[in-house]
């Protein structure tokens, strides 16, 4: 099997594990409620096809394709078709507005949107009417896209229309490592999605370390993943397609988080990438589960879980191996089959991991790796790996051949091939973050002398909920502010599943609606007015249909009194200082959450 530091592009990559492994199962879907199989030879085939097409509809190498699709079979095909042609792939969220796709139409001058299905091509479809980029639009399942001006095609259609030789298409993907691959956009502190321009070489970069690592420290041999994040998310996209390809691997998508428990029983994953929430969810489950069968299961998660922290803490004794070798023979195997029973690994990344939550399944026998990365750096920068001693509140080591240093401020600096080319079309941001070569994270961490990184602050505002997905609060905060009932406003949900606020209502608007109420202007009267926060609710909700699913407002607070510099609570140039609005509100915001 060829070696990943030899392949040039993405595109070769495939062709080159397609040849390989022929008719073998790839892609694996579940339709009519039976999971069924995509050869590597078809998926070939269709990529093969669907290049041609795309360039017979007129799109030129370098060309932008907008990809909005959830996971399944079609996203990945399609992803490598665009790249085969020679064009960029642009991949968007599934929980977009109309406004975050017309800018992403409009930023990246996509020429062509492939869609799949009918809903997300209603919202699609009005922002394709908004922009002045899109002239084609290609729908997976056969949506209604018709509209003036916009050449509509049919995915099926166009692959079965031009059959293709995929070892001609695999001859003609000359591009390099150098070369541009997809922008992800990925949200800034200042509102606006930033387009990260990730070239081959990025991710070919991240493949050939995560393969290093999987196969010193577990063994490599025929992988099977379970696609659960979103591929428009640059962590899914390297860790759960170009990395399965560049180990030629099988990819199940799953039906979703309601069957993902049933999905890993029946798939059995060797490994899987994940987000720390979805740890956090499958420990409160199984908690509860034990808990209700209660007796002997009830003692033995209690032994498993202490002799795991004895051993994460290495304090284990000669009186504590009879308990650990009764839950090894007793315990880990019935929680190994609900993962499927032949997991390698679970990778946790894209948000900061509670170190309690990786003990528990470290303690279960779940082997438990705890990731660091950033869109900007293809995605990953490090990753805790056996080999270097499994240290939860760290992030591991830096990846093979990748440079990370500390500055004098504490920020985490880093450089290798896997950092990205820069912002498209923002040179500004770019010329900020990269100097020197360097991709300055944003981050605060240290370096402990075995190499493992520790993360210990963050420089900049960006929120990382707790499924990675990020969320820029000036963008979130500016909106509510537009309505008339809110003056100030400050959201958190770091490491959190939604979005909560501080509010300060506008003193005029609550003056009028006091007086129209027959209710008296004071704090003391309005504390406990349902009418009142009812109102406020409104102007939340109002905010709320601007913006995407992860931005939206769930619960919110109101202020004690207004963010000013003579509370501190902002600074002499009357931005937030969060820190301090942190401290005198967070047990009140944490509260939001129970």
């Amino acid at each position: 099997m060829r070696t990943l530091e030899h392949f040039p592009n993405l595109v070769t990559m495939f062709f080159t594990r397609a040849a390989e492994k022929g008719d073998a199962p790839f892609l694996w879907a579940k339709r009519d409620g039976a999971w069924q199989s995509t050869s590597w030879a078809e998926a070939a085939r269709q990529v093969a096809s669907l290049a041609a097409a795309l360039k017979a509809s007129g799109l030129r190498p370098g060309d932008r394709v907008m990809l909005v699709s959830e996971n399944r079979p079609e996203w990945c095909l399609s992803d490598l078709a665009i790249m085969a042609a020679g064009c960029i792939t642009v991949p968007t969220y599934t929980t977009n507005t109309e406004r975050d796709h017309a800018h992403i139409i409009e930023n990246s001058g996509a020429r062509a949107v492939i869609v799949s299905s009918q809903k997300l091509a209603d919202v699609v479809m009005r922002a394709v009417v908004r922009t002045t980029h899109a002239e084609i639009v290609i729908g997976i399942d056969k949506p209604r896209i018709r509209q003036s001006g916009i050449e509509c095609l049919d995915w099926h259609e166009l692959i079965a229309s031009h059959p293709a030789d995929p070892a001609k298409a695999a001859a003609e993907a000359t591009f390099q490592r150098e070369d541009l691959a997809c922008i992800i956009y990925t949200s800034g502190t200042g509102g606006a999605p930033r387009g990260v321009m990730q070239h081959h070489g990025a991710i070919l970069h991240n493949v050939a370390g995560c393969t290093q690592i999987i196969a010193e420290d577990f063994g490599w041999g025929d992988e099977v993943f379970l696609s659960f994040l979103p591929l428009s998310h640059a962590y899914e996209h390297t860790g759960g397609q170009h990395f399965p390809i560049g180990v030629g691997g099988q990819i199940y998508y799953a039906e979703g988080l309601e069957k993902l428990a049933s999905n890993m029983e029946e798939v059995r994953p060797t490994i899987m990438v994940v987000v720390p929430r979805l740890f956090e969810v499958l420990r409160t489950r199984i908690s509860k589960a034990v808990e209700k069968q209660g007796g002997m299961s009830q003692k033995l998660l209690g032994m498993a879980l202490d002799v795991g922290a004895k051993r994460y803490e290495h304090r284990m004794k000669l009186a504590d191996r009879p308990k650990a070798l009764l839950v090894d023979a007793l315990f880990k195997p019935r929680i190994g089959k609900k993962f499927g029973g032949r997991m390698k690994a679970m990778v946790s990344g894209g948000a900061p991991l509670t170190p309690e939550v990786g003990v528990f399944f470290q303690s279960l026998g779940v082997t438990f790796l705890q990731g660091y990365g950033q869109t900007e750096a293809a995605p990953v920068i490090s990753c805790n790996r056996p080999a270097a001693g499994l240290k939860m509140d760290t992030v591991g080591p830096p990846m093979p051949n990748t440079e990370v240093v500390i500055a004098e401020d504490g920020e985490i600096l880093v450089r290798g091939e896997l950092v990205m080319h820069g912002y498209w079309r923002n040179e500004a941001e770019t010329a900020r973050v990269l100097r020197d070569g360097w991709l300055h994270t944003g981050d605060i961490g240290e370096i402990d002398e075995r190499g493992r990184i520790r993360i210990t602050d963050r420089k900049k505002d960006l929120i990382i909920n707790d499924k990675g997905d990020n969320v820029a609060p000036q963008k979130v905060e500016g909106l509510l502010t537009l309505q008339p009932e809110i003056m100030q406003a400050m959201i958190a949900g770091d490491r959190k599943p939604h979005m909560v606020a501080v509010i300060v209502p506008d003193p005029e608007w609550t003056q009028e609606w006091c007086a129209a109420n027959g209710v008296a202007d004071s704090p003391s009267a309005l504390a406990e007015n349902t009418a009142y926060r009812a109102a406020l609710s409104d102007a939340v909700d109002r905010t709320n249909t601007e913006l995407s699913v992860i931005e939206r407002i769930r619960r919110f607070i109101v202020a004690d009194e207004p963010f000013a510099i003579e509370n501190e609570q902002l600074t002499p140039s009357l931005k937030i200082r969060r820190h301090v609005l942190k401290q005198v509100y967070g047990d009140r915001l944490e509260a939001l959450y129970r």
